[in-house]
């Protein structure tokens, strides 16, 4: 691919290990594994061979496997009810040596099927498929409702606690079945997976050789937080008394994009739709200038000067009511008009967010028989709830703040110094979890570590796209192959490459891909800070006519 090449051989430093390849194995039986299976505090319930095409992902067959499911640690929480980490480990007959902890997103409380997501949207490929041991679990809880947020210890678990006992488990497990352990370990997820995997690079660097972050929420009560302040500010301001969404239509968030796009679009050096320099575009746009103001009654053309103030304060960063920022920035993007974008903003602040707060991470929690999620969020004090998610008491003695944060975080010198790596993606439109988070902790990061952390950590930042998948983006990406090449290999990501999923994709079709763009439009990814940057000349639609500058 001319241009963008998808490697930059030849950047190892030669003072950081090279770790080795790993090699495969072969897994001669499944059903016995249900009894073969010893780990203290342990339960296999089932292993059930799974034959080559039973198991598909977006109609692709996946190979043949066996699926182990069980749990460790049962007990009775402080609430009276049943706990456990429950987990599902899938072994692929033909194994590739490598083992994947499949974090997964939300609040967990499900066993997901675990066939280990590369990133993106509309995947093409899975680690399950690549050959991976892939592990899932609901790290320590059931759901859906979020009360386990009263047992301390479940609270714990659904921080970081799951993935440290699941690890040497799962490890335990891949030997008794291939005879080996895994030569080489990746955990990886996008959202809450990707607070998991952050987490697990500060406090589990020993265990994992590869780390594979998208979209992290690893500043996630305080994103919860800053999401409920914008749905305060977006229910102060609907038209439709009850309707956020009111606040800033489908037609004004159209507007928006619009007028940054305008601004920003040929920063890059093509007028593509998409918005390759997000860090130029934030001094570039400015919404009281570029967007007219409304003279009258708000038809869509415009936005009131009220909209205007309300909205610039969320994205440079929401506060509470005595004016501490709660946050972080956003950055202004092409997104904003996406329908995942809405969603987020619109109606996750009165539902998930607050339940979060109030249950999982406030001390002391809210009772869950007397909790609305809607009041809560909408007449609840934003002070208050910045410091009940800061807060310890006699029975929750570690605070949300240390419990779902990684400590330090940028101090990955355990992870750099045995030759792990890890690979970051984050959408420049992502509503929930901020790029700018992002940015901001990948540049302390490169502070920490002389200026330059490209040794051991890179960063994408993916214009246009929503949270995890979806806006007008090129979303379709395998991340998991590239870190895989890295860690083994030595091969350092500098671009990676994406496709958007129009019509006819073989992943899935992305509806907010516009009509304008090529349904099989490919980019390079570039390694932050770099921009990709028409060429001058060629196709607009294909990679091959970008470089990374």
């Amino acid at each position: 691919m001319a241009g963008c090449g998808t490697t930059n051989v030849g950047v190892h430093d030669p003072a950081l290990p090279q770790l080795a390849q790993a090699t495969g194995a072969g897994l001669t039986a499944c059903a016995e594994l249900a009894t073969r299976i010893a780990y203290p505090d342990t339960t296999i319930t089932a292993a059930n061979a799974v034959a080559a095409g039973v198991l598909t992902v977006d109609g692709k067959p996946l190979p043949a496997h066996c699926q182990v499911r069980g749990e460790m640690l049962r007990r009775t929480g402080v609430d009276g009810k049943p706990y456990a980490i429950g987990f599902e480990l899938r072994l692929p007959v033909a194994w590739n040596g490598r083992f994947f902890y499949q974090a997964n997103g939300g609040a967990d409380g499900s066993i997901e099927t675990a066939t280990g997501p590369v990133g993106g949207g509309g995947a093409l490929d899975n680690a399950l498929n690549q050959g991976f041991a892939v592990l899932s679990s609901d790290a320590g809880h059931r759901g859906p409702s979020l009360d386990f947020g009263l047992d301390p210890q479940a609270r714990l678990d659904y921080g970081y606690q799951a993935v440290g006992k699941l690890t040497p488990m799962a490890k335990a497990a891949i030997r008794t079945a291939y005879g080996k352990a895994p030569d080489r370990s990746y955990i990886g997820g996008c959202s809450n997976g990707g607070r998991h995997t952050m987490v697990a690079a500060a406090r589990y660097a020993d265990q994992y050789d590869g780390f594979l972050v998208g979209d992290p929420g690893f500043r996630l009560p305080l994103a919860a937080i800053a999401d409920i302040a914008g749905g305060k500010t977006y229910a102060a301001l609907a038209s439709t008394p009850g309707d956020l969404g009111s606040a800033f239509t489908q037609a004004e968030r159209t507007l928006v994009a619009n007028a940054v796009l305008a601004r920003c679009d040929a920063l890059d050096g093509a007028r593509d739709g998409l918005v390759q320099d997000t860090t130029a575009c934030q001094a570039a746009f400015d919404l009281a200038r570029d967007v007219p103001t409304c003279a009258g009654a708000r038809d869509g053309t415009c936005l009131s000067a009220a909209q205007k103030r309300a909205v610039a304060g969320l994205f440079a960063g929401a506060k509470t009511e005595t004016g501490a920022k709660i946050y972080a920035s956003f950055p202004w993007d092409a997104g904003i008009a996406a329908g995942g974008w809405a969603g987020w903003k619109f109606g996750v602040p009165l539902t998930l967010d607050a339940a979060a707060v109030g249950l999982i991470w406030s001390v002391p929690p809210e009772n869950p028989a007397t909790f609305d999620s809607r009041t809560f969020a909408l007449n609840g004090n934003l002070d208050t709830m910045l410091a009940r998610v800061g807060a310890t008491d006699a029975t929750y003695r570690e605070s949300a703040l240390s419990f779902m944060l990684p400590p330090d975080p940028s101090n990955l010198a355990t992870l750099k110094h045995r030759g792990a790596k890890m690979l970051v993606y984050h959408g420049t439109s992502d509503p929930i979890f901020s790029s700018d988070d992002t940015t901001a902790w990948y540049e302390a990061l490169r502070a920490a570590n002389g200026g330059d952390a490209s040794d051991f950590a890179r960063f994408f930042r993916i214009p246009g796209m929503n949270h995890c998948a979806g806006g007008p983006a090129t979303d379709q990406f395998d991340a998991l192959t590239p870190l895989v090449n890295w860690v083994e290999k030595g091969q350092a990501p500098d671009a990676l490459q994406a496709s958007a999923r129009g019509a006819g994709n073989a992943g899935g079709a992305n509806g907010d891909v516009p009509a304008s763009w090529s349904a099989a439009r490919t980019r390079p990814l570039c390694a932050y800070p770099k921009v990709a940057t028409y060429d001058g000349s060629g196709d607009v639609e294909q990679a091959a006519s970008f470089t990374c500058r």
